[in-house]
């Protein structure tokens, strides 16, 4: 039913941009998703982790779906995150996102609550069935203590047909070989960038990643050299971005990827509170490793 073709590659889990008002850039957004079309990635994860979609209202959310879908203008897969922890806003937003033109809409299991098995089920099956969308199950167990296992997910998949991936954000590598293994045949994709040839290796149908909005050259370098087994090129590339990954983490990922953009030409505000702006030291830091890419148009 659903060309699963089409959802392979890279896509950057896009960073939102806010104004110096603290609202949704659109200009930012434009200019964010023009940068990385350039480049060659395959599509675009739209209010995830990455794009602090959890420290947004739902209307900043769908805000953000409106302003990258316009940018992106059908050159690209898109996805939109809908997770939180109250169904009928996901609901909510999975619409607006069809009505938007999105490819496939993703979720990332209900947090805080100490939901049961049978109840985080219901909430991607609620989800899934209101719209015509494909389901991408968005598998983060550091964030919220739920970790998809196969037989959880062949269930699933089994329920509808628009289940059709999974992104797998945990470094058990042997989870993601298992879910290449079920029946619905998935896309899977690698949700640590650190870690992308690893996922690849195990079986991974492609990567969103994080670090993928400045440095996304480097990770289709990596995709395409694995894909064509050039290992040696792969693996030399995943250590390069593994060098800088290590420099984001010591200051803060997301604040230290907003920066480097910001001194690549492309305005992107500070992260939502309670994240806290990059240190001085930080800042040092990444303007040294903006200098290894090329500024936006």
């Amino acid at each position: 039913m659903y060309d699963k073709e089409k959802f392979k590659g890279i896509l950057p889990a896009l960073l939102t941009p806010f104004d110096k008002s603290d609202k949704v850039s659109k200009k930012s957004v434009e200019k964010l998703i023009r940068y990385n079309l350039a480049k060659g990635v395959d599509g675009f994860y739209v209010g995830g982790s990455t794009g602090e979609g959890l420290l947004l209202t739902k209307e900043e959310r769908e805000t953000l779906f409106e302003y990258a879908a316009e940018a992106n203008n059908g050159k690209s897969t898109m996805i939109a995150h809908v997770g939180t922890v109250c169904t009928e806003h996901a609901i909510e937003m999975a619409k607006n996102a069809e009505k938007l033109g999105y490819d496939a809409i993703s979720a990332v299991a209900p947090y805080y609550y100490a939901f049961t098995p049978e109840q985080r089920k219901q909430y991607y099956y609620d989800i899934a069935d209101a719209t015509s969308l494909p389901m991408i199950v968005y598998n983060f167990p550091a964030a919220n203590g739920f970790n998809l296992d196969k037989g959880t997910a062949e269930e699933m998949f089994a329920h509808t047909d628009k289940f059709i991936g999974i992104k797998h954000t945990t470094s058990d590598l042997f989870a993601l070989e298992q879910f290449k293994t079920m029946k619905a045949k998935p896309i899977v994709y690698n949700g640590f960038d650190e870690m992308l040839i690893g996922g690849l290796a195990m079986g991974a149908d492609g990567g969103i990643g994080s670090t993928y909005n400045f440095m996304a050259e480097k990770f289709i370098t990596i995709y395409r050299s694995f894909v064509n087994n050039d290992v040696k090129t792969a693996c030399a590339t995943q250590y390069e971005v593994n060098e800088i990954i290590a420099q984001l983490i010591k200051y803060g990922v997301f604040a230290s990827e907003k920066y480097i953009l910001e001194c690549l030409g492309i305005e992107m505000g500070d992260c939502r509170r309670p994240f806290l702006p990059l240190s001085e030291e930080g800042k040092k830091a990444m303007r040294e490793i903006a200098k290894q890419f090329q500024k936006a148009e």
